[in-house]
């Protein structure tokens, strides 16, 4: 019933788009045929593919950084309060910088390439990591806590049967917050100083005035990512929260 219940309501939408595009400009607003059409043309030239191949490494490269160090900085926060007291501010103030300004100040300071496109993705991610990992932390059983310490648990043990299952919602939350966040910025990236990817097409036709264009790569893109959460994060969620 729940994917009748998306089919139907993609059927409204595409059907609700059509009728406004047969009233609309052409060239404002094209029908979802033009649509699907220049998506097939840029597919068999290459470009497309290409173009989201590249944008799609770039957002698993940042992901995988802004988790690693997110992760880990959450902890910290959350099982030691003078690090929490120390680094609240920081990571405030890294939070709630606008993703242009950190991505404008990357280039900047190192560059337009490609270490200069992760490092910014990856920072404007990071906070978002830290901050839901840090809640986690925070909430721990404080049973399992003198279970580990009764039976001595060592720190392998303890890591792997007490902290990381207590932890594994909170991560994948902040997994799937987080892609849908680290795209969306790889785009803007991309758009101001990456020579490919899909945020430098959309730049590209943008400027041509292609809305064809702009809304095909947009929605092949969109796919995409909605496929890795479904496909993936999803299924991954559900596993992780199966005891409840």
């Amino acid at each position: 019933m729940a994917l009748l219940a998306r089919l139907v309501s993609l059927a409204v939408l595409l059907a609700l788009w059509q009728g406004i595009s047969a009233y609309a400009e052409m060239r404002s607003l094209p029908a979802p045929s033009a649509v699907l059409a220049f998506i097939l043309r840029e597919a068999r030239n290459g470009d497309l593919l290409f173009n989201v191949g590249v944008t799609l490494a770039r957002v698993a490269v940042s992901f995988v950084i802004a988790m690693s160090l997110g992760v880990l900085l959450g902890i910290a926060l959350g099982r030691s309060r003078l690090a929490d007291r120390l680094l609240d501010t920081p990571l405030l103030v890294v939070l709630n910088t606008p993703a242009l300004v950190i991505t404008v100040l990357a280039y900047v300071w190192l560059g337009l390439n490609e270490t200069a496109a992760i490092v910014a993705v990856a920072l404007n991610k990071l906070p978002n990591v830290a901050v839901i990992m840090r809640e986690g932390a925070r909430g721990l059983d404080p049973g399992l806590e003198e279970m580990a310490t009764t039976y001595r648990f060592d720190r392998r043990t303890w890591i792997a049967h007490v902290l990381l299952p207590q932890l594994q919602p909170f991560m994948v939350a902040a997994a799937r917050s987080g892609i849908s966040l680290a795209w969306k910025i790889v785009l803007v990236v991309e758009l101001l100083g990456r020579p490919n990817g899909v945020g430098f097409a959309i730049n590209y036709y943008f400027t041509l005035f292609d809305v064809t264009a702009v809304i095909g790569y947009s929605l092949v893109f969109m796919s995409v990512m909605l496929a890795i959460d479904a496909l993936l994060l999803q299924p991954l969620d559900a596993h992780v929260r199966r005891w409840r």
